[in-house]
C-alpha cells in the first residue's frame, strides 16, 4: 500500500454518492482537493532527503467554518444554568487609537503605570475629558473621539538619577463597528467584528487589571484567599474572564480560577521549605544537589533586600554561586580585593551568618551583584510557572476543588463583589452586565448499549449514570498472553509479588483472556538503581516476550525511564504498577489492571452494538477511520525541548475501539503539527519520497482492514480559538495531500472537529438534588447547542462523563470542517456514545477517546525526549526537518533545532501500548 499499485489504484476511494463528488461539493469556504505529488513512490521506513519548508497551501485561501446544521432533539430536555452573564451594550461612538512608547518599556505593568501617569495629568487638558480603556501594550479605547487625531505625550517615571523619560504617542486608528456586531448575533453575517468584541472586553478588564495580578484572562489577589501549598508556595485565588459573543448575544464568562504563587516570605525560609530544613546549620555548606536544586528553584525570581532599615531595594536572580559566600570576593577601586563579607560588616554594620552557604546572583557574569540570602526577601505576587511537585499538585487540587453548588455560589459572589453596574467606565462606554446566570436548554443524551462476549452471563448492558462495570461479563475479544513475567524494583517481597501476579492472571483469566499462569522466566526483583540493566536482563533471558509486569520503585520519578527503555530500546509491552497499589489492591483494581492488559496485547474490552449491527450513520455504511491528535509543549522557561505531536486512528471497523499512535518531535511550541504529510527526496534515486503521520496510519489501516476508508472523521484536541484559522489551512492541506499521495485522485470527504477542554464554561443543575449525579453534578450525557454557543458555527458542549469530585468540565466541541454533513444529533450522538468505548476503565469518559489517547501517547513520548548518555535520542534536528520525515505541510513556524524522539519498536506501536 506504500505504492499507488497496492489497495489504492482506480476508482475514487469511496466517495461514498456514486456521484464521482462530494455532497454538496466545495462550499462553505472549503479547501479543494490538492493534487498528487509527480512521481512514484518508496516505501515509508526509506529516509528522504530534507526538502525545503512547504509553502502556504493553496486551500488557505477562502477557508472558513461550516454554519450550524440546525439544534439537536435527541435525548431529554432539561434547564440548566450556565456561568454566562449577558452583557448589554448601547450604540457609542467607540474610537480605537494606537499607542506607541519610546523607549520601549520592558513590561506591561510599566506601560500601565505611563498610561495611570497621563490620564491623570492630561484627561481635561488634552484628552477632553474622557475616560480612556488601555489593553497594557498598543490599543486605547475612547467613548468617542479625542480632540487630536495624533499627539506625543512626555512622561517621567522614577526619580534622578534613575528617572527615565517615554514619549508616548496616541494615534487614531478606527472607529469599531456596533451594527456589524449586532448582525453578527443575530446570526445575519458570519464575519466575527473581533476588534469590536475587543474593544468591549477591554473596557471590562480595565478596573482588575489595575488592581490585580493579571495571568492571561484571569485575575488574582489575596484578598479573595490563598492556601499554603506547599515548598514555598502558596495558592492564590481569583477569577477568570472573559467577553464572548453567543447565540443570546454577550455574555461574560465568569469562573472561579487559582493558580499558585511564590509566598512572600525571607529566602532562608524558602530555602528551609524547598530543601526540607527544620533547623539549618550556618556552619554546614549546601550540597551540590541542594544548591542545583535551589538554583533551578530561585532562578528568575524578584526579591528585595532587608538589611537597610526604611531602604529596599529590589533585584532579579539570575543565579546561584558556585562558591560559598566566605569565599566571594569582588574587586576595589584600588585594585584591592574585598569579601562580601568584609563589605557587609564595613558598609551596614550586619554580621553574615550562613557565610558557609552560596550567595544568590544578579546581574550577568561580567558584572554580577551578590545578594546574601539571608538579606533578602521574595516579592509579593509573583506566579510560579514550573512544574509543580506531587506535594503541590495535591495541595492545589484541594484548594481548587469545590462541589457543583459551592461553585455556583462563588461565582455569584464573585460578580457581586466586582459590581459591574457601578463601573464607571463601563457607564461611559454604555455597557451593562447582569448578576445572574442564564438559563441554558440543555439535553440529555441516551447511554449507548455496549457488546461484550456471548460466552459471558451479560453479552450486553446499558451503562447507568456514565458507569458499569464486569460482574458477569467477559471481554468482547480477550488477549492471548503466553510469554510474560515481572520485575519488582520495589521493597515489596518477592512472596507477595507471586501472589499479586497470581491472582492477576486469574482475574484477566476470568474476564475473558486467555492468559498462561506460569511465567516464562522466573519472577525477580531488582535494584531501583540499575533498571536499564535489568530490563534488558530480561529482555535476553525472555525472549519473544509478550508482557512484562513492572512493579516501580518506592520513590517515583522512575515510570518514565521503564517506558522509554522497554517502548523505545527493547520493543517490550509493559504494565508497571506503583508498589502501594499493589499491596492493598483489591478486586476493583485487579479488574482494572487487566482491562488495560488485554489492550496492550491486542485485545478489544468492549463494543458499541450500534457499531457491531452497523446502525450509526455515516460510519458504519462505509469504512471509516476515526483520528484523534494533540500537541504537548515543554514546560514554561524550557527552550531546549520540543513539542510533541501524536496523532492516533482507529485500526478496526466497524468496532472502532483499537487505535494505533504515532508521535513526533517538533520546534518547541509550535501547534502546528508538522509531520502530518512530509515530502522528501531520495538520496540515492532522486525521486520524491512520501512519507507523514496521516499518511503511515491510512497505510494502517488498509492493511488490517483490508478496507480504503471512506471517510475521515478528525478529532483535534489543544487548539484555542486564535488558532483555529491556522490550523485548518495547514492540517487540512496536509491531510488532502497525504491522501492523494497514495492516489491521486482519493480524496474521502473529511471532518474535522476542535477538542476544547480548557475553557471556563461551567453546567449547574437548575436545582441543585435534581437531575444530578452523585457528586451534584449534571448527568453524563448533558449536551448544550443553544444559547452559549456560537451565533453561527457548528459547536456544542457535551458533558460526557459522571463527576468524581469538584465540579464537572464539559468539553466543547467545534466544527471546522464537514464535508460528512452531520447533522446536530449525528455528531452529538456519535461522540457521546464513543466515551462510552474508552478502554482503561468501566465509566464513560469526558473526552472523546481519539482525543484523549492523543493526549496519552503524546505524554508518553516526552518521557522518549529524555536524552541519555550515547543515545540516538540525544541526537539533534534543525529547521523542520528529521531522519524519517521532511518538512511537512505545515511548517510554519520559526526555525530552530531540538532533539528528535527515538524510534517505538513497531510490535508496541502496533498495540494501545499507551494505555
Amino acid at each position: 500500500m506504500a505504492s499507488r499499485g497496492v489497495g489504492y489504484g482506480g476508482g475514487r476511494g469511496g466517495r461514498g454518492d456514486g456521484a464521482g463528488r462530494r455532497p454538496g461539493g466545495r462550499g462553505d469556504g472549503r479547501p479543494p482537493a490538492q493534487p498528487a505529488a509527480a512521481g512514484g513512490s518508496q516505501p515509508e521506513s526509506q529516509a528522504p532527503a530534507p526538502a525545503p519548508p512547504a509553502a502556504t497551501p493553496v486551500s488557505s485561501k477562502s477557508v472558513a467554518p461550516p454554519g450550524r446544521p440546525g439544534f439537536g432533539t435527541e435525548g431529554r430536555k432539561m434547564i440548566v444554568r450556565a456561568n454566562h452573564f449577558l452583557v448589554g451594550f448601547a450604540d457609542k461612538d467607540i474610537c480605537h487609537y494606537d499607542v506607541a512608547i519610546t523607549p520601549e518599556p520592558k513590561t506591561r505593568r510599566i506601560n500601565r503605570v505611563l498610561m495611570t501617569e497621563l490620564t491623570s495629568k492630561h484627561r481635561v487638558s488634552s484628552l477632553g475629558g474622557l475616560l480612556v480603556t488601555y489593553d497594557g501594550s498598543k490599543s486605547l479605547y475612547t467613548a468617542g473621539e479625542l480632540p487630536f487625531q495624533a499627539m506625543d505625550f512626555s512622561i517621567k517615571l522614577g526619580k534622578p538619577p534613575r528617572e527615565t523619560e517615554y514619549k508616548v504617542t496616541i494615534r487614531f486608528a478606527a472607529r469599531a463597528n456596533l451594527y456589524h456586531l449586532q448582525q453578527f448575533l443575530s446570526g445575519k453575517q458570519r464575519a466575527s467584528p473581533q476588534d469590536t468584541i475587543q474593544a468591549l472586553d477591554v473596557v471590562l478588564r480595565e478596573s482588575p487589571s489595575l488592581n490585580y495580578v493579571t495571568v492571561s484572562r484571569s485575575f488574582y489577589s489575596t484578598i479573595f484567599g490563598q492556601r499554603d501549598i506547599g515548598d514555598g508556595l502558596e495558592c492564590w485565588r481569583g477569577y477568570y474572564q472573559s467577553l464572548r459573543p453567543t447565540q443570546m448575544g454577550l455574555s461574560l464568562n465568569i469562573d472561579i480560577s487559582s493558580t499558585p504563587f511564590y509566598k512572600p516570605i525571607s529566602v532562608m525560609q524558602f530555602v528551609q521549605e524547598c530543601l526540607n530544613l527544620r533547623n539549618p546549620d550556618p556552619n554546614r555548606p549546601l550540597s551540590d544537589r541542594d544548591r542545583l536544586k535551589l538554583r533551578k528553584a530561585l532562578r528568575g525570581i524578584r526579591v528585595e533586600t532587608t538589611h537597610q532599615e526604611g531602604k529596599r531595594s529590589a533585584y532579579k536572580i539570575t543565579g546561584i554561586t558556585s562558591v560559598p559566600l566566605i569565599q566571594l570576593n569582588f574587586p576595589l577601586d584600588e585594585g584591592n580585593q574585598m569579601t562580601v563579607v568584609q563589605y557587609f560588616w564595613g558598609r551596614y554594620k550586619y554580621r553574615l551568618r550562613f557565610t558557609s552557604w552560596p550567595c544568590l546572583q544578579s546581574g550577568n557574569d561580567s558584572r554580577p551583584i551578590y545578594l546574601p540570602m539571608e538579606v533578602c526577601k521574595i516579592i509579593e505576587g509573583q506566579r510560579f510557572t514550573r512544574k509543580l511537585n506531587e506535594k503541590q499538585v495535591s495541595g492545589i487540587l484541594r484548594a481548587t476543588c469545590e462541589r457543583p453548588r459551592d461553585r455556583e455560589n462563588s461565582i455569584l459572589k464573585m460578580v457581586e463583589h466586582n459590581n459591574y453596574s457601578a463601573d464607571k467606565l463601563a457607564q461611559e462606554f454604555g455597557i451593562d452586565v447582569t448578576d445572574k446566570m442564564v438559563n441554558v436548554q440543555a439535553r440529555v443524551l441516551p447511554p449507548p448499549m455496549l457488546k461484550y462476549h456471548e460466552s459471558g452471563k451479560d453479552k450486553a448492558c446499558a451503562p447507568s449514570v456514565g458507569q458499569w462495570n464486569m460482574i458477569g461479563k467477559k471481554m468482547i475479544n480477550g488477549g492471548n498472553v503466553q510469554r510474560w513475567t515481572c520485575l519488582n524494583f520495589s521493597r515489596l517481597h518477592i512472596d507477595g509479588v507471586k501472589r499479586f501476579c497470581g491472582d492477576l492472571v486469574k482475574m484477566c483469566n476470568a474476564i475473558g483472556m486467555v492468559f498462561n499462569p506460569m511465567p516464562v522466566v522466573e519472577i525477580l526483583s531488582a535494584s531501583a538503581n540499575n533498571i536499564e540493566g535489568a530490563l534488558k536482563d530480561a529482555h535476553q533471558s525472555a525472549r519473544d516476550l509478550q508482557l512484562l509486569i513492572v512493579i516501580l520503585p518506592d520513590v517515583t520519578g522512575h515510570y518514565g525511564k521503564v517506558k522509554k527503555v522497554c517502548e523505545t530500546d527493547l520493543g517490550i509491552v509493559s504494565q508497571c504498577l506503583k508498589p502501594d497499589k499493589v499491596e492493598r489492591a483489591n478486586k476493583q483494581y485487579f479488574e482494572n489492571v487487566a482491562l488495560k492488559v488485554n489492550v496492550k496485547v491486542g485485545g478489544r474490552n468492549t463494543a458499541l452494538q450500534q457499531a457491531l449491527t452497523r446502525q450509526i450513520p455515516l460510519v458504519t455504511d462505509q469504512p471509516t477511520i476515526f483520528f484523534g491528535a494533540d500537541v504537548t509543549h515543554p514546560a514554561a522557561g524550557d527552550d531546549s525541548s520540543p513539542s510533541i505531536a501524536a496523532v492516533v486512528a482507529s485500526m478496526d471497523w466497524p468496532e472502532i475501539t483499537k487505535y494505533k499512535a504515532v508521535v513526533s518531535a517538533q520546534p518547541p511550541r509550535q501547534e502546528i503539527i508538522q509531520d502530518l504529510y512530509c515530502t522528501g527526496i531520495d538520496p540515492e534515486k532522486g525521486t520524491p519520497v512520501h512519507s507523514g503521520m496521516m499518511r503511515e496510519l491510512l497505510v494502517s489501516f488498509f492493511q488490517k482492514t483490508k478496507h480504503k476508508p471512506s471517510r475521515i472523521i478528525f478529532y483535534r484536541d489543544g487548539v484555542s480559538e486564535g488558532q483555529f484559522a491556522q490550523v485548518l489551512m495547514y492540517e487540512m492541506d496536509a491531510i488532502r495531500k497525504a491522501c492523494a499521495s497514495l492516489q491521486e485522485d482519493y480524496q474521502p470527504p473529511v471532518t474535522f472537529v476542535v477538542v476544547q477542554k480548557r475553557h471556563h464554561t461551567r453546567l449547574f443543575p437548575e436545582v441543585h438534588g435534581k437531575e444530578t449525579d452523585k457528586s451534584g453534578n449534571i448527568l453524563p450525557g448533558t449536551v448544550v447547542d443553544t444559547n452559549i454557543c456560537h451565533p453561527t458555527e457548528f459547536d456544542f458542549y457535551l458533558c460526557s462523563h459522571a463527576g468524581i469530585q469538584g465540579t464537572s468540565r464539559p468539553t466543547h466541541y467545534h466544527v471546522l470542517f464537514d464535508e460528512n454533513r452531520f447533522t446536530a444529533d449525528g455528531l452529538q450522538l456519535l461522540t457521546n456514545n464513543l466515551c462510552y468505548t474508552y478502554a482503561r476503565c468501566t465509566r464513560s469518559v469526558s473526552v472523546v477517546p481519539p482525543a484523549y489517547y492523543a493526549h496519552l501517547a503524546a505524554f508518553r513520548a516526552r518521557y522518549y525526549d529524555e536524552p541519555s548518555e550515547g543515545s540516538d535520542s540525544a541526537s539533534i534536528v534543525s529547521g523542520g526537518t528529521r531522519e524519517s520525515a521532511a518538512t511537512g505541510a505545515g511548517a510554519a513556524g520559526p526555525p530552530g533545532t531540538y532533539r528528535r524522539l527515538p524510534r517505538i519498536r513497531d510490535n508496541v506501536k502496533d498495540v494501545m501500548f499507551y494505555c
